[in-house]
């Protein structure tokens, strides 16, 4: 399927929220991270896509039509030029509580304590689909942290500015009459106006909060879509 969508904001601004409300407006299927970790093997397009600019499209988005969050944002350069047709939603928020939840969740992603790394390695050691969900962990942290951020995110006004950066370069980017630039919290209105579809009834599905995600890891784990 040919890609219509096209997400250029970072991960825990809202592309959980965004995904499922794409899917509500009759979008078939929307890439996101959780895709990945349940479906693990696809990784190899996406260090494909890392280290060639380019990648089996077609193999990667069968029976996609739009990509959220990581791992595709940091391409949304090579999409657009794949897919040119496609329009690109930036999906914003306030930084402090974007940096917050960050903190709060990907960033500390995978075991903290000596327990929870006994445990771990335990299910390293016995589950060939444990391994290949924490390489695609992996891959996110250095795309991410390493590069985004050049290994920095802890240096707060760094990542701020890394932030400004990052929604200045979508913007100087991609065309206007493209470009959405989008926080969840607006609800359905711009969104729909942008897509040029009318407005649910019901309201915008708020999903993937910080205080769940600990639950809901485990599960993504395991292949469960959640």
């Amino acid at each position: 399927m040919s890609i219509k969508i096209i997400g250029a904001g970072f991960p825990r601004t809202g592309t959980t929220t965004l995904k499922r409300s794409l899917e509500t407006l009759g979008f078939k299927r929307v890439y996101h991270m959780k895709e990945l970790l349940v479906n693990p093997d696809m990784l190899a397009y996406w260090k494909t896509l890392d280290e060639t600019g380019t990648t089996d499209w077609e193999s990667l988005y069968r029976d996609f039509d739009g990509t959220v969050d990581f791992p595709g944002y940091p391409w949304y350069k090579q999409h657009m030029k794949q897919y040119p047709d496609a329009k690109v939603i930036l999906t914003v928020r306030d930084f402090e509580s974007w940096y917050k939840s960050v903190t709060n969740t990907v960033f500390t992603a995978g075991p903290q304590t000596p327990g929870e790394k006994i445990k771990m390695m335990g299910k390293l050691l016995t589950s060939s689909r444990a391994r290949k969900v924490v390489s695609c962990i992996k891959f996110f942290k250095k795309v991410f942290f390493a590069g985004e951020f050049e290994g920095r995110f802890q240096d707060k006004s760094y990542a701020q500015a890394r932030w400004d950066a990052h929604i200045e370069e979508v913007k100087n980017t991609v065309p206007e009459d493209k470009l959405l630039v989008y926080d969840v919290r607006d609800g359905w209105k711009p969104l729909c106006e942008f897509l040029g579809v009318p407005e649910p009834s019901e309201p915008l599905p708020h999903l993937n909060k910080k205080e769940n995600f600990k639950e809901m890891l485990p599960k993504l784990m395991k292949g469960q879509m959640v």
